[in-house]
């Protein structure tokens, strides 16, 4: 949540992902939320076929074309979380570290409205894909963009750096296979702060498994930054009748110039919560940003020797329902009248997020 300093300006005690819910203002009403979306297998009811058979191009590659919406589990919130600490420098461990402890409030993408990056896979916005036998084309909601170039190019050896990269890819049987150079070293891999260089490359292996799933398996490489490449898998959803809302960062932002405080500000003080209690709060959560209201983020609460944990992050109890978790954001489980979990939320500056158990 953020609380306010002295002077009214808000004092960071929350992850970004606050701040970049409030700072959307697009109204849904004017988009094409609800318009069908023409050529889509349907079951007999109407509804969007999600397991039917993955499409196929007039020359017979899987067609990766259309909206998905991208879940990159814990490792939005931490892309190394597979890594032992001696695999990463110590040059960008401590840097890490360091903005940790200063709440991510430079993020360059977040709160300096940069584009995201490699990190924009794992990140909760849509990207529409859009498919021609040479190119392939990635669009963003926050008007970034991707272009992956499938004519037979190589990556070039010496590129210009850039936000988003040069990308080349080639078919691997029913699997595109993406290669990247030519990053900027300005951008964080993850929310929590992760560097790289511009020596790092990125190979991306995109599996369409059926006409509504995607899988996406990514290797980053950076020996200046880590010792042992960094491999992580995403999984897509196919999200119908729906269309990319425009969103922009630096519109109406206001937030910045007020972010103070640090980690260590806060310190809260653990009780003791019985095993059983924490064990029904471990579930898949289903997160909904207000702006796509279609598009299920879904948040991993997970209890691992006596600890649980949300995405890998640690939380820690404060009550027996009530959890602080890293950069003070607290999390509240609540329960019905048969004591089973329902939701949590998460306040923030906007209000409470509130994201649903699923079965």
């Amino acid at each position: 949540m953020l609380a306010v300093t002295n002077d009214g300006g808000p004092k960071v005690t929350a992850l970004r992902i606050a701040i970049f819910v409030s700072s959307i203002s697009v109204p849904a009403s004017a988009q094409w939320l609800n318009h069908p979306t023409p050529g889509i297998p349907r079951t007999a009811d109407g509804k969007p076929n999600l397991s039917a058979p993955a499409p196929r191009t007039p020359d017979g590659r899987p067609d990766l074309s259309g909206l998905w919406s991208m879940d990159g589990g814990k490792y939005i919130g931490n892309i190394a979380a597979e890594l032992n600490p001696g695999d990463i420098q110590p040059w960008a461990d401590a840097l890490f570290k360091q903005r940790a402890v200063d709440l991510g409030k430079d993020d360059p993408a977040d709160i300096h409205c940069l584009p995201q990056g490699a990190r924009a896979n794992i990140y909760p916005l849509p990207e529409k894909i859009i498919q021609t036998p040479n190119l392939i084309v990635i669009l963003m909601e926050d008007l970034t963009y991707r272009q992956i170039f499938l004519d037979g190019r190589e990556l070039p050896n010496d590129p210009n750096p850039s936000y988003m990269g040069y990308s080349v890819g080639h078919w691997d049987k029913d699997s595109l296979v993406v290669e990247s150079n030519g990053f900027n070293d300005r951008l964080w891999l993850d929310l929590a702060g992760h560097p790289h260089t511009e020596a790092m490359r990125v190979t991306e292996r995109f599996q369409r498994t059926d006409f509504g799933h995607m899988r996406i398996d990514e290797t980053i490489e950076d020996p200046k930054t880590y010792k042992k490449p960094i491999s992580i898998h995403v999984n897509a959803s196919y999200y119908p009748d729906s269309e990319l809302l425009e969103y922009v960062c630096a519109e109406g932002e206001k937030d910045s110039n007020h972010l103070v405080g640090k980690a260590t500000d806060d310190k809260p003080v653990a009780v003791n919560v019985p095993q059983d209690v924490l064990a029904k709060y471990a579930g898949t959560y289903d997160y909904r940003f207000p702006e796509s209201p279609n598009v299920p983020v879904l948040i991993h609460i997970t209890l691992s020797d006596g600890q649980l944990r949300m995405d890998n992050a640690p939380l820690i109890p404060v009550s027996n329902a009530e959890f602080a978790a890293p950069g003070g954001q607290q999390v509240t489980f609540f329960m019905n009248n048969q004591g089973t979990v329902t939701h949590l939320t998460r306040p923030s500056v906007e209000g409470e997020n509130r994201a649903a158990r699923l079965p």
